[in-house]
C-alpha cells in the first residue's frame, strides 16, 4: 500500500486456478506458452503462482545506471531473451537503497563485470532474431514492442538504435516497425489485445509505464522560496479555504513557477488543491480546477502528484511528491496574486527561475526482462478512465482466478486503490514490481529456509501491550530495496517488530526470502503482507473462487513459515470490515494465529467469527506521530484489564532505530511484543485456545 509515498464454485479444484502455461505438478518439463512454444528452461507447475528460472552458473554484469533510457530498454529485452534459457545477464540499474551489488554478492553466483555494451550484445547476438522498433511519438508502443520481443525473440530499440544494429557486426533484421501504426495509446493496447494476446502467456499480466521521469538534480529547487506553509499535521480538510498568495516580487522574467509539496512528507498527507485563480493587476489570467484540460495548460511538472475525484476532485502530492504550475503574466504586470482552494499539509514555494521538469520522460527497463522471458503481455491502462478500464476488464476476464498482475497502476495512489479493487473483482492479485530488477536471475537463485526464532509469550498482566508492524511488505520492489536497507539498520533486534513480506518471494526471488529468514533476530517476526499471498481486497474477490485461492495461498504461507497476515480490504474506495464468509476463509484456509486489518486512525482488537483474533492497525508516519497515537489510544485506560494497541509504521520514512526510540518513550505500564505474542495474549484474554 502507499507504494510511492514512501497491488466458479466454492469447491473449484486448484487445477482450474492455474492457467494455460501449466505443466503437471512436480514435472521438470519446460513450461509451454499458449502457442505451444517451449519457454527455455523455465519450470512452472500448476500449483505455483510464478515460474522458476534455471539456476545461474555465471553472470555477465553490466552497470547501466548512467546509460540512456534506450540503452536500458534494449538491454532489458536482450536480458529476457537470454535468461529464458539460463540466467546469464544481470543489469545494475540506478542506485538502489540496498546497494548496487548487495543481492548479487549474496547470490554467490560467479560473475564478470562487463563495461562494453556493444560487446555484450555481440556475445549473445545468435540468440536474437531481430529488432522491434518502437514509435518515439507514442511511448506506449514501447509496451507493445516489449510484448512482441517476448513472442519473436527480438530486442526493443529506438529508430536511432535500429540503424546501429542493422549494420556490422550484428546484421539484425527488422522484425517489426511500430512507427505510425497506432493513432493513440488506447488504439495501441486494443490492437495488442486483439493480435498478440493469443500468443502470450495467460498465467500473468504485466502493467508497466512505458517510460519514467528523467529525475531532477539536487539543486533544482535552490531558487524557490517558501511563501506559505501549514504548520500542523492536518489530515481531515479542516483547514480548507482559499489562500491568497502575493507573488509580485517574482515578476520581471518570462514566468513565475509555483511548487506545491508535502509539509510533513513522513506521513503522506500532502497538499490537496481544488481550484486555482491567478490575477495580474486585478484581471484573471488563469483559472482552472485539477483534472481538466485547462489545468494542463499550466501544469509544468506533475512531480509524482496525482488527481483524485474524491471530495470534489483535487490534485494532491504526498510524501516526496510535488507539482509545479507555470504562470506567464503579461509584460509590464505590477501585481500578481495566486488564489488557491486547498487543504491538508501544504508547503508552497515560488521562483521566477525555470526548474528542470521531472515530466521529461525516458524509457526504462525494470521488470521487462521478466516480461520478455515469460512472453507476457505488457500494457498500461488507467482504471480511472472508462475506456481504458473497459479494455483492462476485458483482458482480466480472459484469465483464470488466481492470476498475478505484476507492475503497478497509472495515477499512483488513486490508481492503486481503484486498480486493486478492480483486479480483485476479477480474481486477480497484484504484485507491485515495476521497480524490481533482475527477477529473471533472482528467481533461479535458491536459498535455505529457516523456521522463525520463537519467543515465549509473556505472562498476561494488566498492561498495555503494543506491537509495531512495518508496512509495504506486499511490494516486491520494497522487499528488494527499501526493506533490505532498513533491515540492515543497527537498531534492528533491539525491540520487537513485525515485518510484512510477500510469501511469493519464494517464487520470485527465493534468495531474498531466505536472507530475511536466516538473519532475523528473536525480535523480528515476518508476517504476510496485504493480503496474504499477493495484494488484493478480499471482499471484492468473487466468492466462487476465493476459497480455492486461499487454500493455494496457505501453501505459500506454510512454505515461508508465516502464520499472521496483514489484510487491506476496500470496496467503493473505503476501508471495510471483512465479510463473514471472507473472514471464515482466512480462518479455515490459512489457519492463522491472528490477523491485522486496514490502516486507520484508531485501533481495536476483536475476535472474528468467534475464533480468530483481529487487530485494526493504527497508522503512524513518524516517531512523534507514533508516540501521539499510542498516547491517544491509551487515554482512559483504567489499568484493571489488558489493553492492546497495534501500530503500523510507514516503512518508507522510518527505521528500526525509530521504533526503538518510540519504545523507549513508553512508560512502565506498556510492554512491546511481537505479533505472535500479541495474538497469543489476545487469545488468553478472550478465553481462546493458544495457537499451535
Amino acid at each position: 500500500m502507499f507504494r510511492k509515498m514512501f497491488r466458479k464454485s466454492a469447491g473449484i479444484c486448484l487445477s482450474l486456478i492455474m492457467i494455460v502455461l501449466s505443466v503437471p505438478l512436480g514435472s521438470t518439463a519446460m513450461a509451454e506458452s499458449s502457442d505451444g512454444d517451449h519457454l527455455g528452461h523455465i519450470v512452472w507447475p500448476q500449483n505455483q503462482e510464478l515460474p522458476t528460472f534455471a539456476k545461474p552458473s555465471h553472470l555477465d554484469v553490466i552497470d547501466v545506471t548512467n546509460a540512456s533510457g534506450d540503452d536500458k530498454l534494449m538491454l532489458a529485452s536482450l536480458q529476457g531473451i537470454v535468461n529464458r534459457e539460463q540466467p546469464r545477464i544481470y543489469l545494475i540499474e540506478g542506485n538502489p537503497s540496498e546497494g548496487k551489488y548487495t543481492w548479487l554478492k549474496d547470490s554467490k553466483v560467479p560473475y564478470t563485470i562487463v563495461t562494453d555494451e556493444a560487446g555484450l550484445v555481440a556475445k549473445y547476438k545468435d540468440e536474437v532474431k531481430g529488432l522491434i522498433i518502437y514509435d518515439p511519438n507514442l511511448p506506449d508502443s514501447i509496451n507493445v514492442a516489449t510484448t512482441m520481443a517476448g513472442i519473436e525473440n527480438g530486442i526493443v530499440v529506438s529508430p536511432e538504435f535500429a540503424q546501429k544494429f542493422e549494420g556490422e557486426p550484428y546484421k539484425f533484421p527488422v522484425l517489426e516497425d511500430l512507427r505510425g501504426r497506432f493513432a493513440n495509446r488506447l488504439d495501441a493496447y486494443t490492437w495488442e489485445f486483439e493480435h498478440l494476446w493469443s500468443k502470450t502467456t495467460h498465467r500473468m499480466l504485466i502493467g508497466l509505464s512505458p517510460n519514467t521521469g528523467v529525475g531532477v538534480p539536487p539543486n533544482n529547487w535552490d531558487s524557490f522560496q517558501t511563501i506559505l506553509q501549514e504548520p500542523n499535521q492536518i489530515r481531515d480538510a479542516s483547514n480548507r479555504k482559499v489562500y491568497d498568495m502575493d507573488l509580485s516580487q517574482y515578476l520581471g522574467k518570462d514566468a513565475v513557477f509555483v511548487r506545491f509539496q508535502d509539509a510533513f512528507p513522513q506521513d503522506g498527507w500532502g497538499p490537496a488543491v481544488h481550484q486555482v485563480t491567478v490575477k495580474a493587476d486585478g484581471q484573471i489570467i488563469a483559472q482552472f480546477v485539477p483534472g481538466t484540460t485547462d489545468e494542463q495548460k499550466y501544469l509544468y511538472d506533475s512531480g509524482g502528484s496525482a488527481y483524485s475525484s474524491g471530495i470534489g476532485g483535487h490534485r494532491f502530492a504526498d510524501g516526496g511528491g510535488y507539482f509545479v504550475y507555470r504562470f506567464a503574466p503579461p509584460a509590464g504586470t505590477k501585481s500578481l496574486v495566486v488564489s488557491v482552494d486547498m487543504w491538508n499539509q501544504f508547503k508552497v514555494s515560488a521562483s521566477n527561475t525555470q526548474p528542470l521538469s521531472s515530466d521529461a520522460r525516458t524509457p526504462f527497463g525494470y521488470l521487462r526482462d521478466y516480461a520478455v522471458a515469460n512472453r507476457a503481455m505488457v500494457f498500461w491502462l488507467d482504471p480511472n478512465k472508462p475506456d481504458e478500464r473497459a479494455l483492462f476488464e476485458k483482458i482480466m476476464s480472459d484469465v483464470q482466478p488466481g492470476t498475478p498482475y505484476l507492475g503497478w497502476f497509472a495515477n499512483d495512489v488513486s490508481g492503486e486503490f481503484n486498480g486493486t479493487e478492480l483486479t480483485s473483482k476479477h480474481g486477480v492479485f497484484v504484485l507491485a514490481a515495476d521497480w524490481f530488477n533482475n527477477m529473471s536471475v533472482l528467481s533461479g537463485v535458491k536459498g535455505k529456509t529457516r523456521k522463525q526464532p520463537s519467543l515465549p509469550t509473556p505472562k498476561l498482566d494488566n498492561k498495555i501491550y503494543v506491537t509495531f508492524t512495518f508496512s509495504e511488505g506486499d511490494n516486491l520492489q520494497y522487499d528488494q530495496h527499501r526493506m533490505r536497507q532498513i533491515w540492515d539498520d543497527q537498531g534492528r533486534g533491539s525491540v520487537p517488530i513485525n515485518w510484512t513480506i510477500d510469501p511469493l518471494l519464494s517464487d520470485a526471488a527465493p534468495i531474498m526470502l531466505s536472507h530475511y529468514e536466516q538473519t532475523a533476530t528473536p525480535n523480528d517476526l515476518l508476517i504476510a503482507g496485504p493480503s496474504g499471498a499477493g495484494y488484493f481486497y478480499p471482499n471484492a474477490w468473487p466468492d466462487a473462487s476465493f476459497d480455492a485461492y486461499m487454500k493455494l495461498s496457505n501453501k505459500y504461507l506454510l512454505r515461508s513459515g508465516l502464520n499472521i497476515a496483514y489484510v487491506l480490504n476496500r470496496t467503493s474506495g473505503q476501508n471495510v470490515p471483512l465479510s463473514p464468509s471472507k473472514a471464515q476463509a482466512y480462518i479455515d484456509d490459512l489457519h492463522l494465529n491472528g490477523l491485522f486489518l486496514s490502516w486507520e486512525n484508531n485501533t481495536q482488537t476483536t475476535i472474528l467469527n468467534g475464533s480468530l483474533p483481529q487487530s485494526i492497525i493504527l497508522g503512524a508516519g513518524s516517531v512523534s506521530e507514533a508516540e501521539k497515537v499510542i498516547a491517544d489510544a491509551s487515554s482512559g485506560w483504567d489499568g484493571k484489564s489488558p489493553k492492546f494497541i497495534s501500530v503500523g509504521v510507514l516503512a518508507w520514512s522510518n527505521t528500526p532505530t525509530d521504533i526503538a526510540n518510540v519504545a523507549k518513550s513508553l512508560g512502565p505500564q506498556y510492554q512491546v511484543v511481537r505479533g505472535d505474542q500479541y495474538f497469543q495474549l489476545v487469545r488468553q484474554t478472550n478465553g481462546l485456545p493458544a495457537y499451535h
